[in-house]
């Protein structure tokens, strides 16, 4: 019996297949273009292990709508990415492999693969908040996500503009939110530069870590998890995760103590197979519910 993984990202889709033990056997990287285009890659990958998959477990950027009961259940929605705007991503994953999958977000399937096998290991709850082309979050409690009518959206949370702004960010639908304001594209906007070219003492990863340290913060009064972890390529930079440690205290000040902030705000355990391990432990979830 195998497990199906997709990591389907707006740059690239992760496929892989993983066994019992959820360790990768087979694994490729396909670049996100057009649906039809990247789908067809899909399909043919998986194709070679047809007869052996139990189930899948997908996490899809998004937004998606993860509602059952929704005639556009496992579409991809509202996205800017326009080619896969109101896609139905799942029904053409089941239209050639009948077997149970489980549709949630990556930032969801990277929540539930540190959850299970990585900082979540020894607690009950977590927030994962991925920080990269854009933001997104999600919450577990108890191994369950969050959410209710559909899936969180922390990346469009409203945050205070630095002193230094002169002007809004980049999201077409709101002018301060964390994703406009934090995300890959935003700091390349605002530096004139990428961030992978940016020195690490830049002010710019001062401004970068006091909109995030804003997010722990929010999270952290809302839903008081365990531990929240920070992942994604922004967070690939030196010294960004001290930064934004540091910010959150001198935002919470003395109002809620947290014993040792190097254990509550991380960086993902488990890195970039994050997601991939939540999938394997997502479709073993869809394969037991069958």
């Amino acid at each position: 019996m195998l497990y199906g993984a997709i990591e389907a990202g707006g740059t690239k889709f992760v496929c892989s297949v993983g066994n019992e033990e959820y360790q990768t056997i087979d694994k490729i990287s396909i670049k996100t273009t057009d649906p039809k285009e990247t789908l067809e890659q899909v399909i043919h990958f998986f194709n070679k292990y047809k007869e052996q998959l139990s189930s899948f477990g997908i996490g899809s950027f998004g937004p998606i709508d993860c509602d059952k009961h929704s005639p556009t259940y496992g579409f991809i929605t509202n996205t800017p990415k326009l080619l896969w705007k109101d896609f139905d991503v799942l029904g053409t994953l089941k239209s050639e492999f009948n077997v149970p999958m489980y549709w949630t977000t990556d930032v969801n399937a990277s929540a539930y693969g540190e959850y299970h096998f990585g900082h979540g290991e020894d607690l009950s709850s977590l927030v994962y908040v991925t920080i990269g082309t854009g933001v997104g979050g999600g919450a577990i409690q108890n191994g369950e996500f969050i959410g209710g009518a559909s899936h969180p959206e922390m990346g469009h949370m409203i945050v205070h503009p630095h002193s230094s702004a002169t002007q809004g960010g980049i999201c077409p639908y709101h002018d301060f939110c964390l994703e406009g304001l934090a995300c890959g594209p935003a700091i390349e906007h605002r530096a004139g530069i990428k961030g992978n070219d940016l020195d690490p003492e830049s002010v710019e990863w001062e401004i970068e870590a006091y909109y995030i340290a804003q997010a722990v913060y929010n999270i952290t009064y809302l839903l008081r998890p365990e531990r929240i972890i920070l992942g994604g390529g922004v967070m690939n930079k030196e010294s960004l995760l001290e930064k934004v440690q540091e910010s959150y205290q001198k935002l919470a000040g003395d109002y809620l103590e947290i014993d040792d902030i190097k254990r509550y705000i991380v960086l993902p355990k488990l890195g970039g197979d994050a997601a991939v391990k939540g999938c394997y432990k997502l479709a073993e979830k869809a394969f037991n519910k069958k």
